[in-house]
Parts: structure tokens; C-alpha cells; sequence
């Protein structure tokens, strides 16, 4: 019922009788008056006026199934949604529920996570109202030597669909091979793939996706490092539409990765708006470190690096960092 007179009040221009509610929902005034104080408690503001009715006055950006699926235009992703105000972790959610027998798409979003990884075991700061923090179950049936590559399958999706909700700002968004998402350098979103097999292959991938939407503050430790689509545009976004643009976007993308089993036919799409092609690179892996430049990437989606000695290397996303010469970059 709440999301029923949710959309009328959207639709309204202006106040919308208690009565008209009761006959087009077919609930009492007091069930009118119950599902709009329950739509207060979520932060909408809502004015009530004797003789008028109920008029919408603010939607906040909340990450509620109501404000998610009101904008999502997925074929399978989010068809099944959970979403939460704090949680550990929605990778470690998105996880025990596809141990459990979850469908393909299962689609997870929290406003705060407390425990949020990044690659390497890596802290995810997470704070309430700015961000995204986000997981999709995928029972895919890509074999596990090319599960990896789904990663820059996401990365490819989030920089899309950030470039064009920041278009009017002129801003650049690209890809740091192979997760990170930047823009004026510095990151903005990361993402994390994690995957469960058994003697038959591959049971489960979840892809977790971490976006700074309106983010204002960060700590003295991650100045020059991270940022937010706010900070860079001065725009305030609102969070549930760039979930859904991002899943339209992967949809796309994934549905070719996973038909061809190969990141091919995705290589120069990604290969455009990677930031770290053709400039010089430090691969630091458990047993060595060497330095060259990034060519670019391979079918698989592994970065090609061209040492001092001319020798292209393949590099493995997962089992290794790769940072700027200089820094970050």
C-alpha cells in the first residue's frame, strides 16, 4: 500500500484527497493515515491539510526497495532485491544468500556497511546517505579461468553509466585497471568479485560495487586518493538512478561476456577509458616487482605490460597491484 500511494502523491501536482486515496486503493482513511506516517518515518516530507489531503513535498534520496525499483529497467538483475540501512557487508549478504538457493540477479543494496572489503583484504569506508554499497548474485556459467574478467565487465558498466549521468559537468570518468573508478584521478568507486566453485566448476559469482555518490568528507589519508561524483561535479545525485543505470549498463556488457566466454569483442570499449594505457606502471606481486608500461589488456582482460627489455607480460587481475610510477596512477 505504501508504494501505491507513494506513486500517486509522485504523480500529483498538487494535494491528493484522503478519499481519493481510500477509492483508488480501497483502504480506509486510518490505513491512509498509517501508510503516510510510515512514508515520513523513510524521510519523506509529506504536508497534511485538512480539506485538502497529502502533497509531496521532498523525496529523499533513501535506497528503499520503493525508490529502486521505481527506476529500474533490468531484465533479470534486482528482480529480486534486498535493501537494508546498515549491514556488515552486502558481498558477505549477497554470499549466504545464494548459498541458500537465491536467484540469478539477486541484487543486495545497503545504506552503510560496517565491514565493506576492497581488493587485498582492503577497508571500504561506507557513509550513510552518500554512498552506494551494492552486490549482485550471477550464477554464471563462465568457466573459472574467466571469471575475473566479469570484474572489468562491471568496471566497464559503472564508467558508462557515471559518464553519462555526469555528462553536463564535462568531467572524465576512466577505468585504473582493472576495478577502480576514477575521475580528475583520484578514485570513486571499486569493486570487488568474489566467487564460489565446487568439483563441477563455478556455482556462484557475486560482484560487489562501492560508488562515493555525494560523499563531501574523506580522511587526511585518502586526500589525493578518493573523491565523489559530488565533490568533482557539485551535483547531488540521487543514488537509486545510478544504481539503475549501472545495472542497464552491465546488463548489456555481461550478456556478451558471458555468450562469448571472452572479453573480445568488450576490449576497446574498455581499452578507451582505461587511464593507465601507455603510461608507466609498477606490478608489485608477492615474489617481485618490476616496472614497464601498460599496453593495454588482452582477450582475457589481463593487462599487457612492455618491460624495459621490450618482453610483454600478461598480468593477472587479483594476484597483483599495479600502481603509477608517481603515485595512485
Amino acid at each position: 500500500m505504501k508504494q501505491e500511494i507513494l506513486k500517486i502523491l509522485k504523480e500529483s501536482t498538487g494535494y491528493v484527497s484522503g478519499q481519493k486515496l481510500c477509492e483508488v486503493i480501497g483502504v480506509s482513511r486510518s490505513g491512509i493515515w498509517k501508510a503516510i506516517n510510515r512514508l515520513k518515518e523513510d524521510g519523506y516530507e509529506i504536508d497534511a491539510v485538512k480539506n485538502k489531503g497529502y502533497y509531496l513535498r521532498i523525496v529523499p534520496d533513501i535506497l528503499t526497495i520503493d525508490e529502486i525499483e521505481e527506476v529500474l529497467n533490468s531484465s533479470w538483475i534486482g528482480k529480486n532485491l534486498e535493501c537494508y540501512n546498515e549491514i556488515d557487508s552486502t558481498n558477505i549478504k549477497a554470499r549466504i544468500l545464494a548459498d541458500i538457493g537465491c536467484p540469478n540477479g539477486q541484487l543486495v543494496v545497503s545504506d552503510i556497511q560496517t565491514q565493506g572489503k576492497g581488493r587485498r583484504g582492503r577497508t571500504w569506508l561506507s557513509e550513510a546517505g552518500s554512498m552506494i554499497c551494492m552486490s549482485m548474485v550471477l550464477r554464471s556459467n563462465v568457466p573459472i579461468e574467466r571469471v575475473s574478467a566479469i570484474t572489468l565487465v562491471a568496471a566497464l558498466a559503472v564508467s558508462e553509466a557515471l559518464s553519462d549521468l555526469t555528462k553536463e559537468a564535462n568531467t572524465q570518468v576512466k577505468i585504473k585497471w582493472p576495478n577502480d573508478i576514477v575521475i580528475a584521478g583520484k578514485k570513486v568507486c571499486g569493486i570487488l568479485t568474489e566467487m564460489s566453485c565446487d568439483m563441477e566448476g563455478v556455482k556462484y559469482v557475486v560482484v560487489g560495487i562501492g560508488v562515493n555518490v555525494n560523499t563531501k568528507y574523506f580522511p587526511k589519508e585518502l586526500d589525493g586518493i578518493a573523491t565523489s561524483i559530488y565533490n568533482e561535479t557539485g551535483k547531488n545525485l540521487k543514488r537509486s538512478l545510478v544504481i539503475a543505470k549501472i545495472i542497464e549498463r552491465f546488463e548489456k556488457y555481461y550478456a556478451i561476456f558471458e555468450t562469448d566466454r571472452s572479453f573480445e569483442k568488450l576490449k576497446l570499449l574498455y581499452e578507451e577509458q582505461m587511464i593507465n594505457k601507455n603510461r608507466k606502471v609498477k606490478v608489485l606481486g608477492i615474489r617481485e616487482e618490476y616496472e614497464g608500461i601498460a599496453k593495454g589488456i588482452d582477450n582475457n582482460g589481463e593487462l599487457l605490460v612492455e618491460t624495459e627489455t621490450g618482453e610483454i607480460r600478461q598480468v593477472v587481475s587479483g594476484e597483483v597491484s599495479v600502481r603509477g610510477i608517481y603515485g595512485y596512477i
